[in-house]
């Protein structure tokens, strides 16, 4: 079993700490947290062991969970790497894609293993069509969530965005050409509502909106290619595969056909896969130790995790 050690307790670290805790396949030894009041309240209510500093935790450890506000992951992953520590990081892997190559500089020279906490890449529902997804050529995606103070301290691209402008890179193998962007501040200091057109040297394009000043929640992603339309509802984990193919010669009474202006007739079929429920965050941290007991590499790589931070900061310069 690996030893974990979890940097930041707040709301997504004690979800961490729990599901380490969990694990069969770590040993949660304990955390670090800045707000001493916030520590003592943890210890008293789960147990869990509480070191005083950063060194004496990450000393102590072989893996580093970050689960820090952005602007310490860099820091924090940088004096867990220098001690030969492996580290799971949270999104956005950090405040800036400069700190971001010097991170994935640093796990090269101390051989050490990184993954990026981009948790929508282990939703059941993206899970279920993953496989279908081929050569998407227009993707549409609303991420929309009720107004919450917390995470407001960063744009909304980086706060919510980025989870679909990652989902987008890893299924368009192509360049990014050109980006368009708009935002708008209304409670915050940073954009609260934005929507970003990429453009994809392949001829793609996606069409990203989010919003953290909605009246409801929505994180819908749909993508359209030759022949299919794939639909993704990460908030339901639900998910929608509609297909054609050339109509029988005979088609039956039930079959749904389409003919276009060139007289072509398609049928139209639902391909709806089975998801399987599953617990996210908790497949996220279990498939980084098997990407490092088996020396594997990482389904999030720092790389992915670094590209999503360089559009969305693309994105953002132009608000």
């Amino acid at each position: 079993m690996l030893k974990a050690g979890v940097l930041g307790a707040g709301h997504l670290g004690k979800i961490h700490l729990r599901l380490l805790n969990e694990s069969d396949k770590y040993e949660l030894v304990g955390f670090y947290d800045a707000d001493e009041e916030n520590a003592n309240r943890i210890v008293e209510e789960f147990g869990y062991r509480y070191f005083k500093t950063i060194d004496e935790l990450i000393d102590a450890v072989d893996v580093v969970d970050i689960v820090t506000p952005t602007l310490s992951h860099y820091e924090c992953a940088k004096l867990a790497i220098n001690k030969g520590k492996h580290i799971f990081i949270e999104k956005p892997i950090t405040n800036t894609v400069e700190e971001a190559e010097t991170i994935r500089t640093l796990v090269a020279e101390h051989g050490v293993k990184g993954q990026v906490g981009h948790v929508e890449r282990f939703n059941p529902a993206f899970i279920a069509v993953r496989d279908k997804i081929e050569n998407p050529m227009f993707i549409e995606t609303h991420r929309l969530a009720e107004f919450n103070p917390r995470g407001t301290d960063v744009p909304v691209v980086l706060d919510l965005m980025i989870h679909d402008i990652d989902i987008i890179l890893s299924v368009v193998n192509s360049p990014v050409k050109h980006i368009s962007a708009s935002g708008v501040s209304v409670v915050s200091e940073t954009p609260d509502i934005a929507n970003a057109r990429l453009e994809f040297k392949n001829g793609c394009v996606a069409n990203l909106t989010a919003s953290r000043i909605s009246l409801k929640n929505m994180r819908k992603t749909r993508f359209f290619q030759k022949d299919a339309y794939i639909s993704v509802d990460f908030l339901e984990k639900k998910c929608e595969v509609v297909k054609m193919k050339d109509a029988p010669k005979n088609p039956g009474d039930f079959d749904m056909i389409l003919q276009n202006a060139e007289g072509v007739k398609k049928q139209i079929y639902f391909d709806n896969p089975n998801v399987e429920n599953n617990n996210a965050i908790l497949d996220e941290l279990e498939t980084f130790a098997d990407a490092i007991k088996n020396n594997t590499k990482p389904i999030v790589t720092l790389h992915d995790g670094t590209e999503a931070l360089r559009i969305a900061t693309m994105i953002i310069n132009q608000f």
